[in-house]
């Protein structure tokens, strides 16, 4: 079956029939999105099987665990594919972990997150937050706090509100043709923005199906032009929509893998996905690139500082001179949830430190602690930066005349994150 014939008269979208093994993980997932709103986090799977959940009696969480191990019984036995395998394995576990949490078997916060995920998180050395805050004191010199100057520096980006649609449709416009240009587009792909409020994270992408994804950006917070280019990227190409719509064409479409037709937070999928988002960057926007690019945005937006070509300049490229050491500051949130939920550390505790180590804002320390204690949210910190390391290793571990068609093969294949981590050990060791 080709992405063509999966679209019948009058637009409406024919889901080839899923087997057996796909058919049950879906409704498992559906039936535990009951219990915990929010876990599916996009459906475009077929509409009979969403019906079903919908009507049914609600299932327990314990029945739900066993439905699990069952099924996962049955994925070691009846998958023949090592990739889809590994992959549903990974992912039946996180639901079996979810579920019985639900049912009242509590975990140890890190447990928690290395069954979900596939992954065990790190806690960074905080020596690495101390370099980096030095590196930034070199390249903001001054005599007020670092956290004022770095403040103070910002506010001279923010892209007002009435201008960030605009601005965003011309970003979005401008990464879609070098991803198309790297990576390629599936047909009929499509994406549209919308403001929001009231957030807990900065952006995010809801992937309809189809090839379409609807992508909302918080303006809770001040939304600064090189933090634009980073959520562009991250949210829709390469990152999100287009991960999704290639998802859909090939490994939904063609292989007829009809598990990929739900998304799900807090499971291994998540961190691959993640770390795709942030480095796709990489591929759009890299470094030699983005001072350029801020020197436009910051025209398209109308700051003040646009009227001074050299003075854009220089700040375009101290912008990106800052970025990397800012990055480093920002995996504070990992060791921040750590405090909060596995060290027990209070809300206040957690809240001061991240506005001391990490640098941030106060207000934006607030929208970062809000995440971290989010019911949902509350493990998936650790996904943006160890999925981004992972995959980090893994682009590297190949000559960079090869990292994008590694990099491509996310959009295309089921890889798991113990997948990619020993394809990292076989080139580390060759």
């Amino acid at each position: 079956m080709t992405a063509e014939t999966t679209t019948a008269v009058g637009g409406q979208r024919l889901v080839p029939e899923p087997d057996t093994i796909a058919r049950d993980y879906l409704v498992l997932a559906l039936r535990l999105d009951q219990h915990s709103p929010g876990l599916v986090d996009g459906y475009f799977g077929p509409a009979d099987i969403k019906a079903q959940v919908d009507t049914e009696q609600l299932r327990p969480p314990g029945a739900l665990a066993a439905d699990a191990v069952r099924l996962q019984e049955r994925i070691d036995s009846d998958v023949p594919e090592p990739d889809r395998r590994s992959w549903l394995a990974g992912q039946v576990t996180a639901l079996r972990t979810l579920a019985e949490v639900l049912a009242g078997n509590d975990l140890p916060y890190v447990d928690l997150a290395t069954r979900c995920f596939s992954w065990t998180p790190v806690r960074r050395d905080p020596g690495v937050f101390e370099r980096a805050a030095a590196e930034i004191d070199r390249l903001l010199p001054g005599s007020e706090p670092l956290a004022d100057r770095l403040a103070r520096f910002n506010d001279r980006f923010v892209v007002p509100v009435d201008r960030l649609t605009d601005v965003v449709d011309w970003l979005v416009g401008l990464l879609r043709e070098r991803a198309a240009s790297t990576f390629g587009l599936p047909d009929r792909e499509a994406i549209r923005i919308k403001l929001v409020r009231n957030q807990p994270w900065t952006g995010y992408n809801w992937y309809e199906g189809s090839r379409r994804s609807r992508f909302d950006l918080s303006t809770d917070l001040p939304i600064r032009a090189g933090e634009l280019i980073q959520v562009v990227a991250h949210e829709a190409y390469p990152g999100h929509h287009l991960e999704h719509a290639w998802r859909e064409a090939d490994v939904v479409d063609v292989w007829r893998r009809l598990e990929a037709s739900i998304l799900l937070i807090n499971t291994p999928e998540c961190l691959v996905s993640e770390g795709l988002a942030d480095l796709g960057r990489r591929f759009v926007a890299p470094e030699a690139d983005e001072a350029d690019m801020l020197v436009e945005l910051y025209n398209r937006a109308g700051l003040a500082i646009a009227a001074d070509p050299a003075g854009a300049r220089d700040a375009a490229e101290r912008t990106v001179a800052l970025a990397p050491h800012l990055r480093r500051l920002s995996e504070t949130r990992v060791n921040a949830a750590l405090m909060r939920h596995a060290d027990g550390a209070s809300h206040e505790t957690v809240l001061a430190w991240l506005q001391q180590v990490g640098r941030f804002a106060p207000a934006t320390a607030a929208k970062r602690l809000e995440f971290i204690e989010h019911p949902l949210w509350r493990t998936y910190v650790f996904v943006y930066h160890e999925g981004e390391a992972l995959l980090g290793r893994w682009l590297d571990a190949v000559p960079d005349t090869e990292r994008a068609a590694r990099f491509g093969r996310l959009f295309h294949e089921q890889l798991a994150p113990a997948a990619i981590a020993a394809e990292v050990g076989a080139g580390e060791s060759s």
